[in-house]
């Protein structure tokens, strides 16, 4: 059954107390390689391959994250709207937003 456009997928791990790494991607993006020059962006199922949810659930999600990465630009924009990702941390790699923070 497809996913609705709006969703972002969202997987977490509890890699230690204390210590919870999310991955958050755009749906449209999962499974897909993306290549500018040198630089590969890889959406992989096996990384990314999470529970579909709403943006909002996702901004939720992300506050309580230690390590994220973000792929697209709805997932990107989930990271900017928790206050944990600033515009100027945003790459772009095949026009494709990229994004990741560390919280300490």
């Amino acid at each position: 059954m497809p996913m609705p456009e709006e969703c972002v997928l969202v997987k977490i791990w509890n890699v230690r107390p204390g210590e919870t790494m999310i991955a958050v991607c755009d749906s449209e993006l999962l499974g897909k390689k993306i290549c500018e020059g040198k630089r590969i962006l890889d959406a992989s199922k096996d990384f990314y391959g999470g529970e579909a949810v709403s943006p909002e659930a996702a901004v939720d999600v992300l506050k309580g994250a230690t390590v994220a990465n973000l792929v697209g630009k709805k997932a990107v924009k989930c990271g900017i709207e928790a206050g944990l990702v600033h515009d100027d941390a945003v790459i772009c790699i095949g026009g494709v937003p990229h994004a990741q923070f560390i919280s300490i």
